[in-house]
């Protein structure tokens, strides 16, 4: 069963964007898919990811388009 997905604009410094857009294409996932990664684990780290917002281990090999890695 597939999570609701909120969606959002954001607006970011170009420099960053870019940068993430690199670091995406190394981890091949789209910007969106590597930018809530990034935020999920910083939340993770922090403690403050409720247990529920886990990915499960079927989507976990998805990116954020519900596309296989």
């Amino acid at each position: 069963m597939a999570r609701e997905k909120k969606a959002f604009p954001l607006r970011l410094d170009a420099e960053l964007h870019r940068a993430i857009e690199k670091w995406a294409e190394d981890e091949f996932r789209s910007v969106n898919g590597h930018i809530e990664y990034l935020l999920r684990e910083a939340l993770r780290k922090a403690g403050r990811l409720p247990s529920r917002a886990l990915p499960a281990k079927d989507e976990a090999a998805e990116d954020s388009n519900g596309e296989a890695r």
